[in-house]
């Protein structure tokens, strides 16, 4: 690679933002739709979640998938059936009917986030991958904030139907930029295990320390952020709790293209990993020791979703740091896609139960372990891939 593809980067983060409103467009207006499905109770919850259980019991298995389809292939599919899904949820159709559609979603979802980390590893020169990778790992973030701001005025002004017609658009735009755009590639080397069966697969992808480093330390990031998101903003002093909410996702997006780009081009990815859980163990400790008053708390906040942010884009970078063939970073992807949705699925029903029975206290006894964990499973893999070198 002689130059970097910057505007095919680009068009790959917004394939990227449209697949993290699958899960925006119904997240940020879940209060809005319980009137279109009277009486729902909590199956209606299914409509949010069902596409990071998807996640979970899929995402490695997507990526070795796009490692033997290939990637291109693959990411116009997913948005093309994106695009057509969401297209059929804007009818608004009964329950059970939009909980299967939202099943088919969830595999969409999972081939897009697969998928776009490789070909934006392969559309970057070495020194630039850092970069390309950490704005990549934004997409998540980014897009829930544009839902936000955007989504809820517009669902409030004309109903649910058309968030969805409008995300419907977004995907067959994305879909026709990539077609435009991606070069025809040759199909993409498969991995060891590729006669083996599914389990067989697993483990080897999960027993690698280049393949599995990025995911089994971006599982404690996920872990925290989403329920950290979810709840500090209760456990602050009320005079800071709007702010928390606005600004936690901004500080994490902010630090990880700032600090996070430079500190991974001259540390590392995985590096850069471990002194985000670092300092984030410290803001956890000032956090506490502040009881969620003053300055001091509100600044302790923001060092979290700072460090946090540092994690989630190290994370991302350390695909292709680790990972110098395309079979070995889609696999490292559909791992992060797996572990991250186990993260953000279990860490906010696991943290509301420890802050209901300890309080504010429970931040840190959540967290700090979390961190120090992430520290030591990313050292304990060096050691592994350095033993595997020499």
């Amino acid at each position: 690679m002689e130059r970097t593809n910057w505007p095919l980067i680009a068009a790959l983060w917004f394939s990227g933002l449209t697949a993290a409103a699958q899960f925006a467009k119904v997240g940020v207006i879940f209060d809005l739709l319980r009137p279109v499905w009277p009486g729902a109770g909590v199956w209606l919850g299914l409509v949010v979640s069902v596409v990071g259980f998807v996640g979970i019991v899929f995402g490695t298995s997507t990526g070795i998938a796009v490692a033997r389809i290939g990637p291109r292939r693959m990411i116009l599919t997913a948005l093309v059936a994106g695009a057509a899904l969401s297209l059929v949820e804007s009818l608004m159709p009964p329950l059970p009917v939009m909980i299967a559609l939202r099943v088919l979603e969830g595999m969409s979802h999972l081939a897009i986030v697969v998928a776009a980390p490789v070909l934006i590893a392969a559309s970057s020169r070495p020194k630039d991958q850092p970069a390309a990778m950490t704005l990549w790992s934004t997409f998540f973030a980014v897009a829930f904030s544009l839902a936000a701001w955007l989504g809820r005025p517009l669902v409030a002004a004309h109903g649910p139907s058309v968030l969805f017609l409008v995300h419907a658009a977004l995907m067959a735009l994305a879909a026709l930029l990539l077609w435009r755009m991606i070069p025809a590639l040759p199909p993409v080397k498969a991995g060891a295990g590729e006669r083996s069966g599914v389990i067989a697969e697993h483990l080897r992808i999960y027993a690698s320390p280049r393949i599995a480093a990025p995911a089994l330390g971006f599982v404690f990031y996920t872990l925290m952020f989403v329920a950290f998101l979810t709840l500090l903003p209760g456990l602050i002093a009320p005079e800071w709790s709007f702010l928390t909410a606005t600004v936690m996702p901004l500080a994490s997006i902010a630090v990880s293209l700032i600090l996070g780009v430079p500190l991974t081009r001259t540390k590392g990815a995985v590096a850069t990993v471990q002194i985000g859980f670092a300092v984030a163990a410290v803001a956890l400790l000032a956090f506490t020791v502040s009881g969620g008053q003053g300055l001091l708390a509100l600044s302790a906040v923001m060092a979290i979703s700072g460090a946090l942010g540092l994690v989630q884009g190290g994370s991302f970078a350390a695909i292709s740091e680790l990972n110098a063939t395309g079979a070995g970073r889609a696999e490292a992807a559909g791992a992060i896609a797996q572990l991250g949705n186990v993260g953000t699925t279990l860490g906010t029903p696991v943290l509301l139960r420890m802050t209901d029975l300890w309080g504010l206290p429970a931040i840190l006894w959540f967290g700090l372990p979390l961190c120090l964990i992430g520290i030591a499973v990313h050292a304990w893999l060096k050691v592994r891939r350095a033993r595997e070198a020499g």
